[in-house]
């Protein structure tokens, strides 16, 4: 498999985040030749057509946007709805001319939330990258209960197989899709 970045973007700022998790286990879970960096977006402001010079942080973000092959998301629920902090990541990128950090490339997302995981936020994330031109990976779609006591231990690591496999699954379906769209 040829050089392959992936873009990992944690809609949570808490470092003990079971969505930075998630992350963390797919990046420790990569085929050979895909790498996997998380976005740091603790100080990144709100996007505000108002600031002409780009923060040093948001100047750091697009361009871990424009390094990547594809973006996986780690989607957190609040209030049925995208996380704000992913939000404006997105909106930051989708600022610079003819959306060319986003536009065409391949992205998965996955989530851990209340018990329906992060569905109703996914679903939203979905929405958004319609508009953004994301080509979204479709299946396996990875939902987590990250209340459910056989999803993650008292550490906080990653102990359910099922999700652990479904994220694996979903891993191999973007490195599939972002090639195919390489080409």
């Amino acid at each position: 498999m040829s050089n392959l970045h992936i873009l990992g973007i944690c809609g949570s700022l808490r470092a003990k985040s079971h969505n930075r998790t998630l992350l963390n286990y797919a990046a420790a879970k990569l085929p050979d030749g895909v790498t996997l960096s998380i976005a740091d977006l603790s100080d990144v402001p709100f996007f505000n057509s108002d600031i002409v010079t780009k923060p040093a942080a948001v100047e750091q973000l697009l361009a871990e946007f424009a390094k990547a092959d594809a973006l996986w998301f780690a989607c957190p629920e609040y209030n049925y709805s995208i996380a704000p902090a992913l939000k404006n990541a997105l909106d930051w990128a989708s600022r610079e001319p003819n959306n060319h950090l986003l536009a065409g490339k391949a992205a998965a997302m996955m989530g851990a939330g209340g018990g329906m995981g992060t569905s109703r936020a996914q679903y939203h994330l979905r929405q958004v990258g319609v508009y953004l031109d994301l080509h979204f990976v479709n299946k396996p779609e990875v939902f987590v209960n990250a209340f459910a006591p056989t999803s993650f231990d008292a550490d906080g690591l990653l102990v359910d197989t099922r999700i652990q496999q479904s994220i694996e699954a979903q891993c191999l379906a973007l490195v599939q899709l972002a090639m195919q769209l390489k080409k």
